[in-house]
């Protein structure tokens, strides 16, 4: 069994009994990207989940790129009541999510970014539940980090309106809440600026790279507009980013 097996088997099982990896020897940590990205679709195949979305992001205007496929039971609309202990550590965090207006199929040349940004369809506000694997986390291997669906624990995802071309996707307007506090920074950016620039990145990766079709129903999501919030106790987190639908779920 190789290293890269050991892994995927770990995360999967953790995933599923909602546990965590005590260590992670350092010859357990993968390799480079490629192997990172591997795990992923390992662990989802071994829970034998379906590919529902995407997260990916940045952590700046021009820095590279990250994604991760996010499991379709991971997925939840605004409203949704979920258990706190399903979820070690537990962050939150105000994003926009996307989906495209078709599909994208595989193939070895790449989808221009004139292409990919015309096929967006609709966009929705979501509350990503940050979560990890690894007991040691954040002071883990970037690269297990990666494997680990990049720290994913659940969505939750609002109404979907049409596309805005125009919406003030850098800096929009938005509130942010758990049990009516503001849990916000002060003032509430997208690392990656425009969260678009990370659309074609995500559909490359998915079609040219890992050889896969990513479709219409997918789930795009792109980054915090907030920072982290990690909430002591149940209740009810809110966000709100103005020419969008409202998103909320209560923690039990």
């Amino acid at each position: 069994m190789t290293d890269q097996t050991i892994l995927s088997r770990r995360l999967a099982q953790a995933r599923g009994d909602h546990t965590v990896i005590e260590a992670l020897p350092a010859d357990l940590a993968p390799a480079d990207a490629d192997a990172a990205y591997a795990i992923q679709h390992e662990v989802l195949a071994l829970r034998g989940a379906r590919t529902g979305g995407w997260k990916v992001g940045a952590k700046s205007p021009t820095g590279p790129i990250q994604g991760a496929p996010l499991p379709a039971g991971d997925l939840h609309v605004s409203g949704a009541r979920l258990p706190r202990r399903a979820f070690a550590p537990l962050g939150l965090e105000l994003e926009i999510a996307f989906r495209f207006a078709r599909a994208f199929e595989a193939r070895s040349d790449p989808y221009p970014d004139e292409e990919v940004h015309a096929a967006i369809g609709s966009m929705a506000a979501a509350i990503e539940i940050v979560a990890s694997r690894y007991a040691a986390w954040p002071e883990v291997d970037k690269l297990a980090q990666l494997a680990d669906l990049q720290n994913h624990g659940a969505l939750v995802v609002g109404e979907w309106v049409p596309y805005q071309e125009d919406f003030p996707f850098v800096a929009p307007a938005l509130r942010f809440q758990f049990e009516g506090a503001n849990i916000a920074e002060e003032r509430p950016a997208n690392p990656a600026g425009d969260p678009r620039r990370l659309l074609p990145w995500l559909v490359n990766h998915c079609t040219q790279r890992r050889g896969i079709a990513l479709t219409p129903e997918m789930v795009v999501t792109t980054g915090s507009y907030t920072g982290m919030f990690f909430p002591k106790t149940a209740g009810t987190a809110g966000g709100r980013i103005a020419g969008l639908v409202s998103v909320d779920f209560t923690l039990l």
